[in-house]
């Protein structure tokens, strides 16, 4: 039987290690304590990472800086405490989970600095690999290593993993292209490896590693069979064991450090700061599927193919392109036919010019014609196609992890073997799949490298199971180093294959990897049982068991993928947090944890409902697909007050004195003293909750102009109206900022200008989008708004003839969703669509308002695809247009920025301190609460877009 871990509720589970405690200790290296998290929600929420292990902290600290991981971790030598270091989470080996003291570093090291142009770059360990080439992408550059996973992995990660990618392979990686690190090690000593004296400086502070490295550098030069496997294990991808090719590489006692440090997976030092040498980007790219009769032909065609210099080779199995033909846009090269054996190899190559292109693809071309091939390939330039290509590779684990039965769990792994031997390893593993019964398993990978991914899915629990999990595994090894291969080529060692890393290598080897743990980690407090484990079952205890939960998140593989886009991340939890809390409920639940489940459920009210914006970004991200707003929005209507049900209800009948009341609130509000205000709001909140009554501040808006006056036609011209206008209620109840004519009247203006005509329906002023009722889960008042909407839509627009526009973004999302619901066949479009579409080409020439502009896109706009059409504007109406690198979810979220204005404080703190470094001469964005949370956020004024395009349009006397 699988070994699993107990939690217990965090008032019965001090942390405490060796003889002493941490408690005071740690705290003292902190020196803050509300980033030292013990309650059992914290520990839970942060003990998941996407591998099949689990391991639940005794407590998470939020490190600060380097000093400060340096202070926790010679505190944590002082009480023998275990210590394991997360920053994305994306791990899928086991080796980002703890049992003692977990150290999130993510929140507080996010520096990027960019170097000489773009040609190298400065990164802390919790900036992701998209944030860095998002920096870089103006200069021209990228980083070398290219994981798929790059929205949510770390650079931490990516320096502890070693992470390769797509085209990476061993030449791009992080111990190809990392010039420098800031590293502490276990003791606390710190060292800066570009310092001139970085060698003299380690060995007057760490002598004994300093002549330990030595010492076993001379003992794997001075042994030929040693030198013989590592030079042949190290000629392929390798993230088994320790890279003990450093000894073969580096004299440096530093150098030598740093880049056994490089893949060692926390297990030996911290690495706070990594400098790369960046790679220049190939701007010219082509790509097609070639499909072939069989995995044989398939990979006999690389050799080839790999002479052509093509940047990609991913290789997809018979199952895989079963899999794909199940994709609503599956590519045509893998419809119209029943799979037999079929194999495909997705082929992109990379140039800097149109020339060079050109020249490597018909290469290509010319080393695929002696092959059998179901049809001729055809190597595509057009980002449509070439997006579709990628979307049937990357979209294999999402289908297959996300269609896997409730309660199990999604195991990937990773092996590589020498080209050639490819494929009948592949031949192999897809008969062991059929020997002990892993049904719907993909074969995928990076071919060009030999390197590929499987995956098996199953409750790994109880005696059969198990077994069958531990006799494929055996199975596996043998034919993988049979093949002369290894058994980790991108994912890392992690507890998964610790147990194996001596079989791989041999007794010699192993035993150097050993000493090298010991030398760098004396007490091995550093991730213990990660890479180096002599416990011949350690892959099978700790075992994560997927518990079932709500349909909506069911599905989730715990990736993390999600986090970078959430708006909470940094103030309670994340989508993945929210969902592995919902699981330690149920497993709380299960085992009648009674006191345990009482303090989760008490806890996740705040942390996991209350401050959820609910704004669906998560999905963008998600590789399964999984809307954690929809979760919490099933959550609020289970715990919905009966009262303020009805009274929203209420609301939905009689929205139109409801807005005006609420704006006439805001504007007595805004008259009034503010102090006088907000103490008022505040003895409110105290009484009934925080998340009923908002909060008034000083920078709220007065109210806004009634819709009223707007219905019927509206613009110029002769001709017929052109669309449905629905002015947003959110534009009406909050007022323009500052001295702005609000949205509304501008539009208007411009459709006089450009000679066009739209109709705002009757009875305008009690209609709305439906966002304030889903968004709580008050399904019945919702319910009553879209029947009332649905039917002034179906006969506005003439039963779908015209249609239908609304001048909030996240308004327009919400009418879409009701037009859906309700069956009608009228089209939705944002605002900021139709100005570029059809009126900002009929105004003529527009010369630009301002110089620099700031553009803040919202969780709609993104999620709707409007953000072409936002700068499109934005780029008439000023000189320079700025997205800001660190733009998301300002997590106002309509009334949520009120009831909780620490929610937007926290999601905005990065986009704010960019957004003052730029200095632009004006701001805006397309939805006016997100528009009030920047304004809050920044104390630069927000507006919408459109306004600015009014301004830029208006006559000279104007």
């Amino acid at each position: 039987m699988a070994v699993t871990q107990t939690l217990t509720p965090s008032e019965s589970t001090p942390v405490q290690a060796g003889d002493g405690s941490i408690h005071s200790l740690v705290a003292a290296a902190v020196g803050d304590g509300e980033r030292i998290k013990r309650r059992a929600i914290d520990r839970v929420a942060n003990a998941s990472d996407a591998s099949h292990f689990l391991l639940t902290p005794q407590a998470v600290v939020i490190a600060a800086d380097t000093a400060e991981v340096a202070a926790i971790l010679r505190a944590a030598s002082a009480t023998q405490t275990r210590v394991t270091f997360r920053s994305g989470g994306t791990s899928l080996s086991g080796q980002a989970s703890g049992d003692d003291l977990l150290v999130d570093v993510r929140q507080r090291f996010k520096r990027i600095e960019v170097l000489d142009g773009g040609a190298r770059v400065r990164v802390q360990p919790g900036a992701t690999v998209r944030q860095v080439n998002g920096r870089l992408l103006r200069h021209g550059y990228r980083l070398g290593p290219d994981p798929a996973s790059e929205a949510a992995c770390t650079i931490g990660g990516v320096v502890a993993n070693n992470s390769s990618g797509m085209a990476c392979g061993i030449t791009e990686n992080t111990y190809q292209t990392l010039e420098s690190m800031i590293i502490v090690l276990p003791s606390g000593t710190t060292i800066n490896t570009a310092a001139a004296d970085a060698d003299a400086q380690l060995r007057a502070q760490e002598p004994a590693l300093v002549d330990g490295l030595l010492r076993l550098r001379r003992r794997v030069l001075d042994n030929p069979t040693s030198v013989s496997i590592i030079a042949r294990q190290f000629a392929m991808k390798n993230t088994m064991g320790y890279a003990v090719n450093a000894f073969l590489d580096f004299e440096s006692p530093v150098q030598l450090l740093a880049h056994l440090i490089i893949g060692s997976e926390g297990t030996l030092a911290f690495v706070a700061e990594a400098t790369y040498r960046c790679v220049p980007i190939r701007r010219e790219i082509t790509t097609g599927l070639a499909i072939f009769s069989s995995l044989d032909e398939a990979t006999r065609a690389l050799p080839e193919l790999v002479a052509t210099r093509a940047a990609t080779l991913e290789l997809m199995d018979a199952t895989s392109i079963r899999v794909g033909q199940s994709f609503d846009d599956a590519p045509a090269e893998i419809r119209g036919f029943e799979v037999a054996g079929e194999a495909a190899l997705l082929i992109e190559y990379h140039a800097d010019s149109r020339a060079e292109l050109d020249e490597l693809a018909a290469g290509g071309q010319g080393a695929l014609g002696g092959f059998d091939l179901r049809s001729p390939v055809r190597l595509s330039t057009n980002p449509v196609e070439r997006a579709t290509a990628w979307k049937l590779r990357k979209g294999l684990y999402a289908s297959v992890a996300g269609a896997r039965p409730t309660g199990t769990t999604a195991l990937l792994e990773d092996i590589v073997v020498p080209v050639p031997s490819l494929a009948p390893t592949c031949d192999a593993l897809q008969d062991l799949f059929a020997k002990y019964n892993y049904r719907d398993s993909v074969i995928f990978g990076h071919a060009k490298d030999g390197n590929i991914h499987f995956m098996l899915t199953d409750r790994f629990e109880g005696d059969e199971a198990l077994g069958r999990y531990v006799d494929f595994t055996e199975d596996m090894v043998e034919l993988v180093l049979g093949a002369h291969g290894n058994l980790k080529a991108e994912h890392g060692t992690g507890r998964v294959m610790a147990p194996y890393v001596r079989r791989q290598y041999g007794d010699e080897i192993y035993d150097v990897m050993v000493q090298l743990k010991r030398l760098c980690d004396p007490t091995g407090m550093l991730n213990p049982g990660v890479i180096i484990n002599d416990d011949p079952n350690a892959h099978l205890k700790d075992l994560k068991h997927a518990e079932t939960i709500e349909v909506e998140a069911d599905r989730c593989v715990e990736c993390g993928y999600c986090e970078p886009v959430c708006p909470s991340k940094n103030l309670t939890l994340t989508p993945r947090q929210r969902i592995v809390t919902r699981r330690a409920m149920a497993r709380a639940e299960a085992d009648g944890s009674r006191e345990l489940l009482a303090e989760l459920e008490r806890d996740y009210d705040y942390s996991g409902i209350d401050t959820c914006a609910v704004d669906s970004m998560c999905v963008t991200a998600c590789p399964v697909l999984i809307d954690t707003g929809q979760l919490v929005k099933r959550l609020r209507r289970e715990r919905q007050n009966p009262v303020l049900a009805a009274g929203w209800q209420l609301a939905a009948k009689a929205w139109g004195p409801v807005t005006r009341a609420g704006s006439m609130a805001l504007t007595v509000a805004d008259a009034l003293p503010a102090p006088l205000v907000t103490g008022t709001t505040n003895v409110g909140r105290a009484l009934v909750g925080a998340d009923m009554l908002p909060q008034y501040a000083d920078d709220l808006p007065a109210g806004g102009s009634a819709r009223r006056p707007l219905a019927g036609t509206i613009g110029a011209g002769n001709g017929d109206p052109v669309a449905v206008y629905l002015p947003a209620c959110v534009n009406s109840m909050f007022g323009a900022e500052g001295t702005g004519i609000g949205v509304a009247s501008a539009f208007e203006r411009l459709l006089e200008r450009a000679g066009v005509r739209v109709l705002v329906p009757q009875g305008i002023e009690s209609l709305c989008c439906g966002t304030p009722w889903s968004s709580k889960g008050y399904t019945g008042g919702h319910k009553t708004m879209s029947t009332r909407v649905a039917e002034a839509i179906r006969v506005a627009s003439n039963d779908g003839a015209l249609p239908i526009i609304s001048d909030a973004s996240s308004c327009t999302e919400g009418f879409a969703h009701i037009v859906e619901g309700a069956g009608l066949s009228a089209s939705v479009e944002d605002l900021v669509s139709f100005v570029a579409r059809v009126v900002l080409p009929k105004l003529g020439t527009v010369e630009p308002v301002v110089e620099s502009l700031v553009l803040h896109p919202t969780c709609s706009s993104t999620q709707m695809g409007l953000n072409p059409a936002l700068n499109a504007v934005g780029a008439a109406v000023a000189s320079t247009v700025t997205v800001p690198d660190s733009w998301g979810c300002c997590g106002f979220a309509g009334d949520r920025g009120m009831l909780h204005p620490e929610l937007t404080a926290s999601a905005t703190v990065a986009e704010a301190a960019e957004v003052a470094s730029l200095g632009a001469d004006a701001h805006a964005s397309c939805n006016r609460t997100c528009e009030m949370g920047m304004s809050r956020a920044t104390g630069e004024s927000y507006r919408h877009v459109v306004e600015l395009l009014e301004e830029a349009t208006r006559a000279p006397s104007a």
